[in-house]
C-alpha cells in the first residue's frame, strides 16, 4: 500500500535560512514513516532544480525577477498543477504571495491545509488590492488552517475562519542542538575571545527585528553582543553601533554555518529577540536558544513570542520598543549568574517537552488524517489536534 502524499507549497527550503524554512524542513523529515512529503518552493536563481535532500524530493522553481522580498516564479502554477496530480493533500505555507497566486490559478481538487506562519504587514491599500483577495480565497478554500500558537488564532485575517483553525506548536529536533565536543571547543574559543558576558541576536537585519532598539539599550552595559544574520539594514546598524560607542563590544558576523551558530548559542549567556512588530509570530530562534539551555529576552507582542518565552520562567519579557525596559532586563541577566542558570534550565525543559519535532509532526499527521480520511488509515480515538487556549 502506497503512503499518503503531502505536497508542501512553500517559499524557500534549506539551506535557505529562516524560521518558516526550518519548520518546513522539520515537517518534511517526519520520521514516522507513514507519509511521503514533497516540497515545491522557489529558487533564488533563474533555473528550476529538482533535488532529493535526505530523502525529501524538493523542486525549486526558477525565479525571473525579485520585487521587494518577493521572488517572481512565473512557472510556479505549471509546476503546482503537475505536482498536485500525484498528491493527496496540499499544504500551503503562508505568507507566500507567489504560492497564493499559483493556488488561485490552478485550484487543485485536493484537500487544502493553510499553514499560517505569520501575519503580512504591508501598506493597507497594497494589502487590500494585491494580497488580501488571494489570501481570502485560500483561507475560504482551506479544509484546515494551522497556526503555531493560540494568540495567532486572533489575527484579523483568521478571525472569520477561526472555526477551521488548529494550533500546532513548532518543534525542533533536539539532537541537532547537542553540544558535541567540537561544538563545545568552538564555543569555548569564542567565549575566550570575548572575555565577558555574551549576548546573542539571531535573525534578519530588518526593521521589525528591533536591533536598533537593542543597540540603544547596550551603552553602559558590561557585556559583548554578537549579531548573527544579514539584511538590508546591516550597514545602517553597524553605523549606529559606532555612533553609540559600541564598536568594540558589538560584532556583526553575518550569516554563519549551522555549526558556528550552535557554538554561538553555547558561548552566549542569553538570546535577545527585541522584535517590535506582529511580523514576529513565534520566534523559532527562541526554541534554538532554549534547547541549548539559554534564557531568552523577548518582547510582549500579541503573537506567540511571549507564549513561547514565559516571563520569569524561561527568560524575561519586556514591552516592544522600550529601550529602558530592555536595558533593565539585559542588566539583570548580565549581573546574575544564578538567574541565568535557573531560567536556562527551565527553558531547556520547556523546549524538550512542549516543542519537540516529534510532537509537531504527530499533530500535523492528525491534521492530514482529518482533512483526508479516505487516504489515511483510521486512527484510534484520541484528543483533538491541539486545542490550546
Amino acid at each position: 500500500m502506497s503512503k499518503p502524499r503531502i505536497l508542501h507549497l512553500g517559499k524557500f527550503y534549506p539551506p535557505t535560512s529562516g524560521g518558516i524554512e526550518t519548520a518546513l524542513e522539520t515537517l518534511c523529515h517526519d520520521e514516522s514513516g507513514t507519509i511521503e512529503n514533497r516540497a515545491l518552493v522557489m529558487s533564488k536563481g533563474r533555473h528550476t532544480v529538482h533535488q532529493v535532500l535526505d530523502g525529501v524530493a524538493v523542486t525549486r522553481v526558477g525565479s525571473v525577477a525579485t520585487i521587494g522580498a518577493v521572488s517572481v516564479a512565473a512557472t510556479l502554477p505549471m509546476w503546482l498543477a503537475r505536482a498536485s496530480a500525484s498528491a493527496d493533500v496540499v499544504v500551503l505555507h503562508e505568507p507566500n504571495p507567489m504560492a497564493l497566486v499559483a493556488y488561485f490559478l490552478v485550484r487543485p481538487a485536493l484537500p487544502l491545509v493553510v499553514w499560517y506562519h505569520s501575519e503580512v504587514i504591508r501598506p493597507r491599500w497594497r494589502y487590500r488590492l494585491f494580497y488580501k483577495p488571494f489570501l481570502e480565497f485560500a483561507l475560504r478554500s482551506a479544509d484546515c488552517i494551522v497556526v503555531g500558537s493560540p494568540p495567532m488564532k486572533e489575527v484579523a485575517a483568521l478571525v472569520p475562519h477561526r472555526a477551521k483553525c488548529v494550533v500546532v506548536p513548532y518543534g525542533l529536533d533536539a539532537r541537532r542542538y547537542q553540544a558535541t565536543p567540537a561544538i563545545a571547543e568552538r564555543a569555548a574559543t569564542l567565549r575566550q575571545s570575548l572575555n565577558g558576558p555574551v549576548l546573542l541576536f539571531v535573525g534578519r537585519l530588518v526593521g521589525y527585528k528591533g536591533v536598533e532598539v537593542l543597540l540603544r539599550a547596550l551603552p553602559g552595559l558590561h557585556a559583548h553582543t554578537v549579531i548573527v544574520g544579514d539584511g538590508p539594514l546591516r550597514d545602517v546598524l553597524s553605523h549606529s553601533a559606532r555612533e553609540l560607542g559600541l564598536a568594540d563590544r558589538v560584532r556583526f558576523v553575518g550569516e554563519v554555518s549551522d555549526e558556528e551558530l550552535l557554538a554561538g548559542y553555547y558561548a552566549g549567556d542569553a538570546l535577545v529577540l527585541p522584535s517590535t512588530s506582529r511580523q514576529e509570530a513565534f520566534g523559532l530562534v527562541q526554541l534554538e536558544a532554549m534547547l541549548c539551555g539559554r534564557p531568552v529576552i523577548s518582547t510582549n507582542l500579541p503573537t506567540g513570542v511571549p507564549w513561547v518565552n514565559q516571563h520569569e520562567r524561561t527568560g524575561l519579557v519586556v514591552p516592544p520598543g522600550d529601550v529602558a525596559a530592555l536595558r533593565g532586563a539585559l542588566a539583570r541577566l548580565v549581573c546574575d549568574v544564578d538567574l541565568r542558570r535557573r531560567l536556562g534550565e527551565t527553558a531547556r525543559s520547556r523546549a524538550l517537552t512542549e516543542f519537540a519535532a516529534e510532537g509537531m509532526c504527530r499533530a500535523a499527521l492528525r491534521v492530514y488524517q482529518d482533512v483526508c480520511p479516505d487516504v489515511f488509515p483510521p486512527r484510534r480515538s484520541e484528543a483533538p489536534v491541539l486545542s490550546l487556549h
